[in-house]
């Protein structure tokens, strides 16, 4: 007998001052059995970061064909494809060639997988971007996490500020292109 999933509710108050996004959201993630707390911490943040009309958090591990997220018009064309982890070289080559921006969301080795995603001869590899998330941001996101969570989410200046169920969390975003490698 399979495992279920775990839901968890966030409360979010979303402020992006470098995108100019300023919303409160609520939604619920399921975390698969085998899904790590920081992989589930990573996709919230992801989340938030992409906020913006039409992106959605996907099956994630329950389907091998879907991102961690994507992006979708009224029309339901696919705008973005958004990983969270370490997604193969080619994994990324057919996403990239399924839409328009393709977005990582690494919390290891984030300037590797791009060299990887150059030397296996990616599509539009130029394109990507690679946002690198500290992973003892995600190890104490995780452990502050519950079924039930309050987080205000905010970025200024690169920075990420993170208050969760009353602990305050901060970071900063580095992004990697091929450009920057």
């Amino acid at each position: 007998m399979a495992l279920p999933s775990t839901l968890r509710r966030y409360e979010i108050a979303i402020s992006d001052s470098d995108r100019g996004v300023y919303e409160s959201v609520e939604w619920r993630v399921a975390q698969h059995p085998s899904e790590t707390d920081r992989n589930v911490a990573a996709r919230v943040i992801a989340r938030c970061l992409e906020h913006a009309e039409g992106v959605e958090l996907t099956r994630g591990l329950d389907a091998t064909d879907e991102p961690a997220l994507w992006q979708k018009n009224l029309r339901g064309e696919l705008q973005a494809w958004i990983e969270v982890g370490s997604p193969s070289p080619e994994r990324l080559h057919r996403a990239s060639k399924r839409c328009e921006r393709v977005v990582i969301y690494a919390y290891k080795q984030a300037d590797r997988l791009l060299r990887d995603a150059v030397a296996f001869g990616a599509h539009r590899v130029e394109t990507w971007s690679v946002v690198e998330l500290d992973p003892d941001l995600l190890d104490a996101m995780a452990a502050h996490t519950d079924r039930v969570n309050r987080v205000d989410f905010a970025v200024a200046g690169g920075s990420l500020y993170l208050t969760i169920n009353g602990e305050l969390l901060e970071s900063t975003l580095k992004v990697h292109t091929v450009a920057t490698l």
